[in-house]
């Protein structure tokens, strides 16, 4: 592919963009902060038959990856190899920033004149086995030995959160090379109540994998049944399928009636789901994806942004967003029982779930708007720049 324009900056990310994930909303941020640095640059991510393979918004290129190929190892050596030919016509790159291990096989190659940042959300050597059983032990020791590589080679890493931070040290990364900066959230005007929502509901909203949690949640909402009108709205951000087995779950515990699902909403129409929620849950697991690796919920974030009580699991990683009983409710994870007296305690004391809400929201304002953590990555930009 000829491109029209030469880019200082390079975002790269092994994902479909845009979609409903919240990756997506992380590219979204990140790679805008990127070009708004360097006037400009190329992204480069997944794509399928519904997205244009080239596209130019002002001073950016996009191009997407879109080869279907179903095998998930298969399809991303086909992408190192797609990828690494288009970097082939960017000399003029200063900056390189990727966000997973198969574009920094590309990215970091041996003669390079550009510095590189690896943003490391997860990593696949973990989160691979959760959704393809399939994999050997010796196939996740070489991924294993390609996160070693990709860790290693890159000039700086940013993460997310301290406790990914913390996990990737014990795996031998120098703590100097790791710079956090937390996920953000944006703050939504005040928008009007779905007109097909319940009178009362919880909400759950983001992916259904299984470190989600969202078997305890559906456990924990059966032992609510004297609530009569209550609801739990799941807003999944996968297609409708992926919700298969947990509707024959609800059906099994007898709460089917109670449950309403929607799949893939856009973001407007979220957030006025969330706005007008009793509760929001963020029922994490404890797992090694969740401990061993670590994350960042964008789910909790965004509930506090739309001035929503939080009920989450009590794990490192929503402990450095979420103080238990000052700006939301924590509980031990993996523990139905104890969520549910969790969300009975607040269902029935409107004031403490309110005065939650609303220390929430000033945590949000104060401290993690999308705005203050794109002024951060300009700012590690530039001091990156700087080193020599």
């Amino acid at each position: 592919m000829t491109n029209k324009l030469k880019h200082k900056a390079l975002y790269a990310a092994f994902d479909l963009y845009p979609c409903a994930k919240g990756a997506a909303t992380h590219i979204c941020h990140f790679s805008q902060a990127m070009f708004e640095h360097y006037d400009g640059g190329l992204l480069y991510v997944l794509g399928n038959e519904k997205l244009p393979g080239y596209q130019e918004e002002g001073n950016v290129e996009i191009i997407r990856f879109a080869e279907a190929i179903p095998n998930y190892l298969e399809r991303a050596e086909s992408y190192v190899k797609a990828f690494y030919q288009e970097l082939e016509n960017h000399n003029e790159l200063e900056m390189c920033h990727f966000r997973d291990i198969w574009s920094g096989l590309a990215i970091l190659q041996e003669k390079r004149n550009y510095k590189t940042v690896f943003e490391v959300n997860g990593l696949p050597s973990i989160e691979l086995p959760y959704k393809y059983t399939y994999l050997s032990e010796s196939t996740l020791e070489k991924i294993k030995q390609l996160e070693a590589f990709c860790l290693e080679k890159s000039d700086a890493i940013v993460t997310p959160s301290n406790s990914i931070k913390s996990n990737l040290i014990k795996r031998g990364v120098a703590a100097e090379k790791i710079t956090v900066i937390y996920n953000g959230a944006d703050i939504p005007e005040k928008l009007e109540k779905p007109v097909d929502a319940p009178g009362k509901y919880l909400i759950y909203f983001g992916a259904l994998q299984t470190w989600q949690g969202v078997d305890v949640l559906l456990k924990a909402f059966a032992g609510l049944k004297d609530y009569e009108r209550l609801k739990l709205v799941i807003c999944s951000s996968n297609r409708p399928k992926f919700a298969k087995p947990f509707k024959k779950f609800v059906e099994k515990i007898d709460i089917s009636e109670s449950i309403i699902w929607h799949a893939q909403m856009a973001k407007e129409e979220l957030y006025s789901w969330v706005q007008h929620a009793e509760i929001s849950i963020a029922p994490l697991k404890e797992c090694s994806r969740n401990l061993s690796q670590g994350c960042c919920p964008l789910k909790v974030l965004e509930s506090m942004a739309c001035g929503t009580a939080v009920v989450a699991s009590e794990i490192p990683a929503v402990r450095e967003l979420v103080k238990d009983r000052e700006n939301g409710k924590l509980v031990k994870a993996d523990r139905p029982a104890e969520l549910s007296r969790a969300i009975r305690f607040l269902l029935d004391y409107p004031e403490e779930r309110n005065r939650l809400a609303k220390a929430g929201f000033e945590s949000i304002r104060n401290d993690f708007t999308w705005d203050q953590k794109k002024d951060e990555l300009k700012t590690f930009y530039s001091q990156l720049n700087s080193v020599t």
